[in-house]
């Protein structure tokens, strides 16, 4: 095992930083305890760095790659999001290819016992920035729900830029998810991503506060309890998250998307918990399936001890502009052997700068999420080296 490596520290530090192998690795557990937290991973897709299209076709994918990553997540207790934004969903992943990807990862999933998956659902056929009615989202929903539920999968119902653009008011957004919940087959996650995800969702809800969107989304919620299994809340808020967790009705879960806080959100406190639907746990596996299996075998401390490390890693993924955090995903995907590349869709590698990946680097280590370090070093040098770098 490498024993360190010596990178360049970030721009503007100056002077470098010795990173060092001096803990095991975490490996795959088995058998882990069942969790008592639903526990889902946002996955992220694998491109196919030979069939780059050009702007306008269609994403290329590497589906062997994409699907055993699944199987991977599978395989450690999480259940899967698929097709959300941790997939580059409206950010290089379009809506045929989604439904493509949806339909592989049931069907290449079932002989697995127990797979729970849901599917992002949203309207991104839509144009960007162009007018558009509240019936033309309405009708772009219903193709989206259609073509996931002929595939047998269960619905996320992702925000819609759309619908921000064709609501003028509060009372257009709960005629829009009435109607979409009235005829889902089986109980919905809803989504509710904030703006520093993706800014054309500011206002959502149709409200600039968040008391007011609160009060319209607990009224949709109300209205449909029974089509509803539970709520996303991304707003990186752990305050809004609890304030919202304690007024849903006893039957519907709160999944926190706080990339920021999980630890202590799963966790919960003596009024209530959070599950999990995060894209960090792309990232962090191994670490969220053995801290889940000891939280339910009553080990508080070890929960603590596996996340806590995590927490630094994960705050610099998700680090503003936050919508490209998909490239610290992806990269720590490469590091640790799950692609053998590092090419995004939609060139999404080229989104952060170096000291960014030499940070990642760092913290993963300390996290001790590089499995496979000897791996990993050589690769960070390859980056390194393609940037004029060299390292130690």
């Amino acid at each position: 095992m490498t024993a360190s490596l010596i990178l360049p520290a970030p721009a503007g530090q100056g002077g470098t930083i010795t990173v060092s192998f001096d803990r095991e690795p975490l490996r795959i557990e088995r058998p882990l305890a069942p969790f008592t937290r639903v526990a889902i991973s946002a996955g992220h897709v694998v491109a196919d760095p030979s069939g780059t299209p050009y702007p306008g076709q269609a994403a290329a994918i590497d589906w062997p790659k994409t699907i055993a990553f699944r199987r991977y997540l599978l395989d450690q207790g999480l259940g899967i999001a698929e097709a959300m934004d941790t997939a580059q969903r409206g950010m290089g992943l379009d809506w045929p290819t989604a439904l493509e990807l949806i339909g592989r990862t049931i069907a290449e999933t079932s002989d697995i016992d127990g797979a729970l998956i849901f599917s992002g659902c949203g309207t991104d056929q839509l144009a960007d920035g162009a007018s558009v009615t509240i019936d033309a989202v309405l009708r772009a929903y219903r193709e989206q729900m259609d073509g996931i539920q002929a595939l047998g999968g269960r619905l996320i119902l992702m925000a819609s830029r759309a619908l921000v653009r064709a609501a003028d008011k509060p009372a257009d957004y709960i005629a829009v998810y009435d109607r979409l919940l009235r005829d889902a087959d089986q109980p919905v996650i809803l989504h509710w991503l904030g703006e520093m995800f993706d800014p054309a969702l500011d206002g959502y809800w149709g409200a600039s506060s968040f008391d007011d969107a609160l009060e319209t989304c607990l009224e949709i919620i109300g209205n449909n309890a029974a089509k509803i299994d539970g709520i996303k809340i991304s707003l990186l808020d752990k305050e809004k998250e609890i304030i919202m967790r304690r007024r849903l009705p006893a039957d519907i879960k709160m999944y926190t998307g706080d990339d920021f806080h999980y630890p202590e959100l799963i966790a919960g406190d003596d009024q209530g918990f959070s599950h999990a639907l995060l894209g960090i746990f792309d990232a962090i596996a191994p670490a969220a399936s053995q801290a889940l299996s000891a939280l339910a075998a009553g080990q508080p401390d070890r929960y603590d001890a596996l996340l806590a490390p995590t927490l630094p890693l994960a705050r610099l993924i998700f680090s503003a502009p936050t919508r490209f955090y998909k490239t610290g995903v992806v990269f720590l995907a490469y590091l640790n052997g799950h692609q053998d590349h590092f090419i995004m869709l939609a060139g999404h590698q080229a989104m952060r700068p170096l000291g960014y990946f030499t940070d990642l680097f760092r913290l993963a280590a300390e996290a001790r999420l590089l499995v496979d370090p000897d791996r990993a070093a050589h690769r960070m040098k390859a980056v390194l080296a393609l940037h004029g770098v060299d390292a130690v």
